[in-house]
């Protein structure tokens, strides 16, 4: 069973559901994988990555994917043949692909999984309950940035650890993206006390998910984060600024009143300072860039010069004086609006 499955009670299934039905995203389905392709191994409830063979039965969610640099994929409107499109456990009919990815793992679906009552069983069914957040937020920083592999991350663990040296108790999620737990388990190695993500809120991916849910997820990550008694949060927003998803949430006023700061990733001084206007035009606090651009020097210059912003590298997110530097620029900016 895959890592997206890890909440579903799968002991308690009863049934196997098959012939004409419309699979629904974050439906649960056993499969049989028929040949292998990009992806020949499995993450694991437990995030071991075990390897597949043909014939292998495996459990995993139907969702949507969208990953430039892999696969694009969408929900089948049947139990037909399809893909595996996501070690992580997402089974999806994979529509496009990057030019240097093998083709997708193909599996056959043999049904959805029924509970005892022989009802499809989905993560909504197992998902946090919703809450609102009680009181004045924790201090939140957000890591968001030009594309996949930007360095997002890698950016969010460095800040939870720099945060974590400076003595602060930090909770952090990943609030949209593909279901995987290599982040979570990055973003839990680097200290956080706990770590959420948006399969913990019933979703299997963000992919065409409307905005009202996105709010929903970001407002009920963030809460039970709050309800943990952290002193921070470190928020990660998967994919580009140009994304579907990432961008409605970006643009929306849930988002704003929910970040304090951003750390934008970036790999290059174009990009980082193309995103970096995108988002002050959005009125978006972005306090500094980081990301896979920090690696060279010239393009550290280059990005300074560009933004105006201070460009971050690991041993600066990691440092504990970057507690100070955050509540420096949360007082500069609480006095600009003040001012203005």
């Amino acid at each position: 069973a895959a890592y997206t499955t890890r909440h579903a009670p799968i002991s308690e299934a009863g049934y196997l559901i098959s012939g004409s039905v419309k699979p629904a995203p974050g439906d649960l389905l056993l499969a049989r994988v028929d040949s292998l392709g990009q992806h020949t191994r499995i993450e694991l409830v437990n995030g071991r990555r075990a390897p597949l063979f043909p014939g292998d039965e495996i459990i995993l969610c139907y969702g949507h994917r969208y990953a430039p640099d892999q696969f694009e994929g969408i929900v089948p409107d049947n139990l037909e043949p399809c893909h595996m499109v996501a070690a992580g456990g997402i089974a999806a009919y994979a529509i496009s692909k990057h030019n240097s990815r093998k083709d997708a793992t193909r599996i056959t679906p043999i049904g959805l999984l029924g509970n005892a009552q022989g009802r499809r069983m989905n993560l909504t069914d197992t998902a946090l309950e919703p809450i609102a957040l009680n009181g004045k937020p924790p201090m939140t920083i957000a890591a968001v940035g030009t594309s996949m592999n930007a360095g997002k991350t890698t950016t969010a663990a460095y800040l939870i650890k720099g945060l974590v040296n400076a003595g602060l108790k930090i909770g952090a999620a990943k609030v949209t993206g593909t279901g995987s737990g290599g982040d979570t388990w990055l973003m839990t190695d680097a200290g956080a006390e706990r770590v959420l993500d948006f399969t913990d809120a019933g979703y299997a991916s963000t992919r065409h998910v409307p905005l009202r849910e996105l709010e929903g997820i970001l407002i009920t990550l963030t809460a039970h984060l709050q309800r943990a008694g952290v002193d921070a949060i470190v928020l990660e927003v998967a994919d580009g600024l140009f994304q579907e998803e990432t961008s409605a949430l970006l643009c929306s006023p849930v988002f704003s009143q929910a970040v304090n700061g951003i750390i934008f990733a970036a790999t290059d001084a174009m990009g980082a300072a193309t995103g970096v206007n995108w988002l002050f035009d959005h009125d978006l606090p972005v306090m500094a860039v980081s990301g896979r651009l920090t690696a060279a020097p010239l393009v550290v210059r280059e990005t300074q010069s560009a933004t105006g912003l201070p460009v971050m590298d690991l041993d600066q997110l990691s440092d504990p004086g970057i507690a100070d530097t955050i509540v420096q620029y949360l007082d500069c900016r609480l006095h600009s609006r003040r001012a203005g």
